[in-house]
């Protein structure tokens, strides 16, 4: 136990299955191999560990929560809720079974009963910032912005550095179109920490001015770090499409190329490839898939799905200029939203591929500008929308031809579809010289 605790798992791993040899039953060894065995991704592993745990001592609510949280780790989300609330049933002031069960219930769209013990869980706990949160997350799930800026106000009151808290409040401010109350949270937020890159980004959408030309490193690390956990039930929740569009796309081109015998061909670069959503779908026409991210958090999750053949934390551009080996394909889902300009990343992308390569890519849409606009706009709510004649200039200006263009809906938020653009370009012969 004490080296689990400092994180020498594999000290760690010995003891328990050494204890385990002498006490094969003893569920405390168990329990605690199977949450070891779950912090190392070996899920299946775990749940039997923690399920032979629970066979011998019935009765111990931690074992139930830590069941349900390997559960939540598989997707089995049912399969999470009876475990939650037995744990519960056991030991009722244990406030983060109770929270988890609610978090479920939520996820899983039982939204009265999540309400309910979530709120319960804050009377409970009122300084389990965990739960408030939580509270707050639901209250985006549903639509209800009002209250989630009051749970985000009454949070902030008991916590008042709280930077997820201030982060949901921006982002509910957001949904409702209050932006000075926006404006005037962020430079709150940066008076107090100056340097922080999410409340500098945001108050920079919001005010309009000094516009950067892309999201900075540390803004688009830390939101998703902090994202990584919930992220693809979240979009699940949102009908995220944009994986959808890009695989459709490339097994089409896959079906125009491909070899008599339909081997796979490609090496594939995924471009933001966060938790690995793209990654399965077009797993099957590469010979390499690499994946690359600035969220850790993000990789982790890619990783656990075993689809790629390699994953590289860094920023794309920098990324793309350092490949020593051409790709005949990069695919970037939702990436270019947090890029302004777009000249460095064509650029890098072109000189990425090998000629006649291809990139197939999603962006947020919106009109063509007027002359005196920009072609870019960074919105409130932190990402970035482009007009596709730019789009198009961009890439025709750092060697693509053929560039296609489709309208196509990306997800929902607030109830309506968020219009993106579906972009395909192919590599010319010839790369560009820079100036």
């Amino acid at each position: 136990m004490q080296a689990h605790g400092r994180g020498d798992w594999a000290e760690a791993g010995r003891g328990y299955r050494g204890w385990l040899e002498r006490e094969p039953d003893d569920p405390d060894a168990l329990h605690l191999l199977g949450v070891l065995e779950a912090q190392q991704g070996q899920l299946e592993v775990a749940a039997r560990l923690i399920e032979r745990a629970i066979e011998v001592k019935p009765d111990e609510s931690m074992f139930h929560n830590n069941l349900g949280n390997v559960r939540v780790e598989q997707g089995r989300l049912p399969d999470a809720e009876p475990h939650y609330l037995r744990a519960v049933q056991l030991e009722p002031q244990r406030v983060d079974a109770a929270n988890n069960l609610g978090v479920v219930l939520s996820r899983i769209g039982r939204s009265d009963q999540a309400t309910a013990i979530l709120q319960q869980v804050v009377k409970m706990a009122p300084g389990f910032a965990d739960a408030r949160l939580n509270l707050v997350q639901h209250c985006f799930r549903t639509g209800d912005y009002g209250n989630a800026i009051q749970h985000c106000l009454d949070g902030l009151v008991t916590d008042p550095g709280s930077n997820p808290m201030r982060r949901l409040l921006g982002a509910a401010y957001s949904a409702l179109g209050m932006d000075t109350q926006a404006t005037e949270l962020y430079q709150r937020w940066l008076a107090d920490e100056p340097d922080n890159p999410v409340a500098r980004h945001h108050l920079q959408a919001c005010l309009g001015a000094d516009i950067p030309e892309r999201a900075s490193d540390g803004y688009v690390s830390t939101v998703f770090d902090q994202f990584a956990a919930s992220f693809d039930s979240k979009l699940a929740k949102l009908e995220y499409r944009a994986p959808e569009h890009i695989a459709a796309w490339v097994d089409a081109q896959a079906g125009a190329v491909a070899a008599e015998d339909g081997a796979a061909r490609w090496r594939v670069l995924d471009l933001g490839c966060g938790t690995g959503l793209v990654g399965p779908l077009v797993r099957r026409h590469a010979r390499e898939l690499v994946g690359v991210d600035l969220s850790a958090g993000m990789l982790q999750k890619a990783a656990a799905r075993q689809v790629y053949d390699a994953l590289h934390q860094g920023e794309l551009v920098a990324f793309l200029e350092a490949q020593s080996e051409p790709a005949e394909l990069l695919v970037c889902a939702d990436t270019l939203c947090y890029f302004g300009v777009l000249d460095d990343f064509a650029a890098a992308a072109r000189r990425a591929l090998v000629p006649g390569g291809h990139l197939v890519a999603t962006v947020e849409a919106h009109p063509e500008p007027d002359d005196a606009e920009p072609p870019y706009r960074l919105h409130i709510h932190g990402r970035y929308s482009h007009a596709s004649g730019y789009v198009q200039s961009a890439l025709a200006a750092t060697g693509f031809e053929t560039v296609a263009i489709k309208a196509v809906p990306l997800r929902n938020e607030a109830g309506r579809p968020v219009q993106g653009w579906l972009v395909a370009a192919r590599a010319a012969d010839a790369v560009l010289p820079t100036s």
